[in-house]
């Protein structure tokens, strides 16, 4: 059985859940979100307000998706409770972030400036010149905005430069210059 599918999904004060067969609701005090769950698991309350998600049978697809829908379930509770932060780093000469109204303009050593516009539920900041954060409720629509950030100047190998993710590591290689 699925160690982090028998976990029961523990749903703090003012976070309220409702579960309307497959479909299910999470009302916080950063908003809201729904979803609607594959077939194959079953929702339920527990007495202690805890959600927990149980297979239906022990058939492969069932059992794959049991940790599955526990986790979506989590992540949706975390989301209207705490929310969720992506910080980039702009890194490279002339490379920098400006904030224009809700939308982030980029010079990373194009021609053009590109624009960055936050979808709805995603506030984009730039603090300093060579960092960006991204936050929202959504897990998943926040680490796509960051990873369509990064991928307008992915970090090159070479010197380093590009847009990475606060923390990452960029596995440098040695330049030609290095093999004499």
């Amino acid at each position: 059985m699925s160690r982090i599918g028998k976990l029961p999904v523990v749903v703090p004060d003012g976070v309220e859940v409702t579960i309307d067969g497959l479909d299910v609701t999470v009302k916080g005090p950063k908003g809201e979100l729904s979803a609607s769950m594959p077939i194959g698991v079953e929702i339920s309350k527990d007495d202690d307000g805890s959600v927990v998600v149980a297979r239906l049978g022990d058939e492969r697809d069932q059992r794959s998706r049991h940790g599955l829908v526990r986790s979506l379930i989590f992540n949706m509770v975390e989301g209207v409770t705490n929310g969720y932060e992506k910080r980039l780093e702009l890194v490279g000469v002339g490379y920098r972030a400006l904030q224009k109204g809700s939308d982030i303009e980029l010079q990373v050593g194009f021609s053009h400036p590109v624009v960055i516009q936050a979808p709805d539920g995603i506030t984009l900041q730039a603090p300093q010149q060579s960092e960006v954060i991204v936050t929202g409720i959504d897990k998943v629509l926040v680490g796509q905005v960051a990873a369509n950030i990064r991928g307008v100047r992915p970090p090159e190998p070479y010197k380093g430069k590009g847009i990475k993710y606060a923390g990452e590591r960029i596995r440098r290689k040695a330049g030609k210059a290095a093999g004499r």
